[in-house]
């Protein structure tokens, strides 16, 4: 009797994983059969949240479930990248990520941060690049970014820039100006994009770096000029403002905010290779881009191998950045 129940036993275990696996396959092939939620790490109202909606519509038409938006905003950006990273690998909670939480996080938190974002989770999709715009004070003694860059050789800390905060793309996009061009340039860190851009039509500081959305209006308006975008590519809301890296010395200059959907990294290939092509199909759709343009952001679609390389490429620049300036965060 011993014997048999033994055997019975032995027969189980090594049953288990086979039947794992069969639930697992059964799992994939039933997705999604419930609601997905798609996590956001800052509030309402800013371009993420916004990119996460204009995404939502597309994925739920495709995958024939509700995509529910959820804001958990805090901490940098760390609260929602933390639910993802102990959430369940299996397609029903995914993050509209972007270079904070991805990329800068690891290097500007380090030692605090509570998950490892190279190991927790992986792009299903970099959706968009979202380049900023070096804004300028229509009263400030230079008009292009080339007369920037020579009166501040000549005038080391002589003019100040803002941003809508510490250790953000905004933030280290001045820094990286400086490293390349050679100048030093003060920053003034503010708690948002709105009193950063009022501040440059102000002119309590001479220009910043800010989103497109939180600084058009002002542009269009002759309160503020746009004299550069960070990104290789010119804006096509401001066709006739060029690229940082246009000017010879800044050949190499770019720097770029980038959004992407985001799943646990052990989330089945089935499942995010699904999302890949729901989300490909949507970018291609004249419409929807030209949604995602009018706020500025720059559709790019990129596969999922090459949305992982850019992360780490990105990564290790946003890397070099902090440390070279040393920049820290208090608390």
């Amino acid at each position: 009797m011993e014997e048999i129940m033994g055997t019975t036993r032995r027969a189980l275990l090594l049953a288990t994983p086979a039947l794992a696996l069969h639930g697992a396959a059964r799992a994939q092939g039933n997705y999604p059969n419930r609601p997905v939620r798609l996590l956001v790490p800052y509030a309402a109202g800013g371009g993420q949240d916004i990119a996460a909606r204009l995404a939502a519509e597309p994925l739920r038409a495709a995958l024939g479930q509700p995509v529910i938006v959820e804001n958990r905003s805090g901490a940098s950006g760390m609260i929602a990248a933390q639910a993802l990273a102990q959430s369940a690998p299996d397609g029903y909670t995914l993050m509209l990520g972007g270079s904070g939480e991805t990329a800068i996080n690891p290097h500007l938190f380090r030692g605090r941060i509570t998950y490892d974002a190279a190991r927790d989770f992986r792009p299903v999709m970099i959706m968009v690049k979202v380049p900023n715009v070096i804004m300028a004070y229509p009263e400030a003694p230079f008009r292009t970014l080339p007369e920037l860059i020579e009166q501040a050789k000549a005038a080391p800390g002589r003019f100040s820039y803002s941003s809508s905060g510490i250790g953000n793309p905004q933030h280290l996009s001045g820094e990286l100006l400086n490293t390349i061009a050679g100048i030093r340039t003060v920053h003034v860190p503010y708690r948002g994009s709105g009193p950063a851009v009022l501040d440059i039509a102000a002119g309590q500081v001479q220009f910043g770096y800010n989103s497109l959305a939180s600084g058009l209006p002002l542009i269009r308006e002759g309160r503020i000029r746009a004299i550069g975008v960070t990104s290789k590519e010119r804006m096509p809301q401001l066709p006739d403002v060029p690229s940082a890296s246009e000017y010879p010395p800044l050949a190499s200059y770019e720097l770029v905010n980038f959004f992407g959907l985001y799943a646990p990294t052990a989330t089945p290939d089935a499942i995010t290779d699904r999302l890949h092509a729901a989300l490909a199909a949507a970018m291609r759709e004249p419409t929807l881009r030209g949604r995602f343009e009018e706020q500025g952001l720059l559709v790019q679609s990129m596969s999922r191998a090459e949305s992982w390389a850019f992360q780490q490429a990105e990564s290790e620049k946003f890397g070099r950045i902090v440390t070279q300036a040393n920049i820290t965060i208090d608390g």
